[in-house]
């Protein structure tokens, strides 16, 4: 059995996190992706730590993809990739709007020669709009979309004592986003024979995924209540062992409390006062969380204490690492983790894929590209003459590098 995306050609432009993350996921459906990389390389190879010259990082998002770096900057070279564009399925880029169009290679220019392709420009506020020109990264989206508002409310801290989250939001969820539309676009051409531009916009993705934008539109008051669910509110509690544990529901939503209050086995909270209305619960919510703790404080088997939390149809889970989670009997059943070649002898450990299919075969992970790994190699197929790739290589318009950092050699 192939792949799901076998035979499908992608050239990747893009950089960092977004782009990469998007054809990274198309390459791991099993899509051929090429990714042409600018003489000073993707600033993600920058990203710490580093086994020998390659980030870990970089290799997170680009292991299994082919590797050409060239001067665009120079007419050769720009034939070269248009020539690559021409047979190509998908193109992606999240540069900042018109950039690839000054060598040529925007979606208008493209699509002259190529009318079926599909090509997907990421950036963060679109292609067009009097946001278009701003600098983007997904500490500054998150922040203008809503997010940062979300966390600073939810935390209680004060306006200037607040950092962006850890995890760039911004940035997962547009190159999954990203890959979404793809996929749709691809679906679409299998209907009618013709390609298209899709637009994808960092903060559009944002308020695409906040799923309590509709509640905070409104503007209603909620007495109290939790926004959306409840789960969003939910607390970290402590074992005698040590362990921490959070139990996907919030004490404060109503319909949890009366759950919480059976769990507990202390239906005489349901009276008390200071815990009447999702707005004294909130008010009070120091006491109610001290009768949760006490209670679970008096279970010493994980399995018991999980048992009757089932017993209300809510979620218990451990907080964990990632590597304490990579060591787990989930993880080996589902192949969670996957050892990548680290271009040292050794592996790396990575996320594997997050699908498993019933008629399909996904391929093996992928070894991460030196920057012009494949230079020679992707020239050959397209038969370029060896004398004019050695040329292209003089003349440093064709460039290869083991380091971001390092001096311009033979990979």
């Amino acid at each position: 059995m192939g792949a799901p995306l076998d035979g499908l050609k992608v050239i990747d432009f893009t950089r960092v996190l977004a782009g990469p993350l998007c054809t990274k996921t198309l390459r791991d459906l099993g899509a051929e992706v090429t990714k042409i990389e600018p003489p000073g390389g993707d600033s993600g190879r920058g990203g710490v730590p580093h086994i020998g010259t390659m980030s870990v990082y970089y290799a997170q998002q680009n292991a299994g993809k082919r590797n050409l770096s060239l001067d665009l900057n120079w007419p050769e070279a720009r034939a070269i990739v248009t020539d690559l564009c021409r047979e190509a399925d998908v193109i992606v880029e999240n540069f900042r709007p018109g950039t690839l169009a000054r060598f040529g290679l925007g979606y208008e220019q493209v699509r002259e020669f190529n009318p079926a392709v599909v090509y997907v420009s990421m950036s963060g506020y679109g292609q067009s709009g009097p946001w278009r020109n701003r600098p983007a990264f997904a500490p500054t989206v998150q922040a203008e979309t809503g997010l940062t508002d979300i966390l600073r409310e939810h935390y209680g801290h004060a306006p200037d004592a607040l950092m962006n989250d850890a995890c760039s939001h911004a940035d997962v969820y547009t190159g999954l986003h990203g890959a979404i539309a793809v996929l749709a676009a691809l679906a679409q051409r299998d209907r009618t024979g013709e390609g298209q531009h899709v637009d994808v916009s960092m903060a559009a993705t944002m308020l695409a995924v906040n799923e309590r934008a509709g509640a905070q539109l409104a503007g209603v008051d909620t007495n109290g209540e939790p926004p959306a669910l409840s789960a969003p509110e939910s607390h970290i509690f402590t074992l005698p062992d040590g362990r921490q544990v959070t139990i996907a529901a919030s004490p404060i939503y109503s319909p949890m409390f009366v759950r919480f209050c059976s769990m507990m086995r202390r239906t005489d909270l349901l009276g008390d006062p200071r815990f009447a209305t999702a707005l004294l619960r909130r008010q009070n919510l120091e006491a109610l969380l001290a009768e949760v703790r006490a209670w679970i404080l008096t279970f010493n088997d994980l399995d018991e204490l999980q048992a009757q939390v089932s017993e209300q149809g809510l979620a218990i889970g451990v907080v964990r690492s990632t590597r304490e989670l990579a060591e787990s009997e989930w993880a080996a059943d589902w192949g969670a983790i996957v050892n990548v070649d680290d271009r040292t002898g050794g592996t790396m450990r990575m996320p594997g894929p997050p699908w498993r299919f019933s008629g399909a075969t996904l391929p093996q992970p992928g070894i991460p590209a030196f920057q012009g790994e494949h230079n020679i190699e992707l020239l050959m197929e397209r038969n370029v003459d060896p004398a004019m790739i050695h040329a292209l290589r003089q003349r440093k318009i064709l460039l290869s590098r083991k380091s971001l950092r390092g001096e311009f050699d033979e990979v």
